[in-house]
C-alpha cells in the first residue's frame, strides 16, 4: 500500500477531466443558434389577431393557408391562386379526409377576403379548419 500513497512517494498525479473547453464550445454553439434561429424562420409577414384561445394539440403537421395584408394567398408559405388552392386541398382531402388545415390571416385583411378563402377550403372538402391567432400581451 505504500507504493500507492502519492503524498509519501513525492509523485502526485491528478486524474481530472478539464471541462472548460467543452463549456466554451457549448456556449459558442448556444450563441450561434440564438442568433441564427430568428433568421431561419421565414414566411409571410402576417399581423395575427389577438385572442385568449388555448393552443391546439396536433398529432401531424397541418397545412397552413395564409392571407397576407395585400390579399395574397399562400399554402405553407408558397404563393398560390385561389383556384389552385381548391385543387390542392381537394387532393389532400381525398388522400387524408381528417387532415387539419389552419387559416393564418392578417388582421387587416378585409373580412370578405377571409370568408372567400374559408369557402374555398370548405368547397375542397376539408372538414377540419382552424384559425391561427396570437395570445394578447400580458396584463390585458
Amino acid at each position: 500500500m505504500a507504493g500507492f500513497d502519492s503524498h509519501r512517494s513525492g509523485a502526485s498525479s491528478i486524474a481530472q477531466i478539464n471541462v472548460t473547453p467543452l463549456v466554451d464550445v457549448m456556449l459558442v454553439l448556444l450563441v450561434i443558434f440564438m442568433v441564427t434561429a430568428p433568421i431561419i424562420q421565414q414566411g409571410v409577414a402576417v399581423d395575427l389577431p389577438k385572442t385568449r384561445a388555448a393552443p391546439l394539440n396536433a398529432q401531424e403537421e397541418p397545412l397552413v393557408v395564409g392571407i397576407a395584408q395585400n390579399g395574397a394567398i399562400y399554402l405553407n408559405d408558397v404563393p398560390i391562386a385561389i383556384g389552385d388552392l381548391r385543387g390542392k386541398l381537394v387532393a389532400v382531402a381525398q388522400a387524408k379526409p381528417d387532415h387539419q388545415v389552419l387559416l393564418r390571416a392578417d388582421r387587416n385583411v378585409p373580412y370578405g377576403e377571409v370568408v372567400r378563402v374559408i369557402a374555398a377550403v370548405k368547397e375542397a372538402g376539408v372538414s377540419r379548419l382552424g384559425m391561427v391567432t396570437e395570445p394578447p400581451p400580458e396584463g390585458r
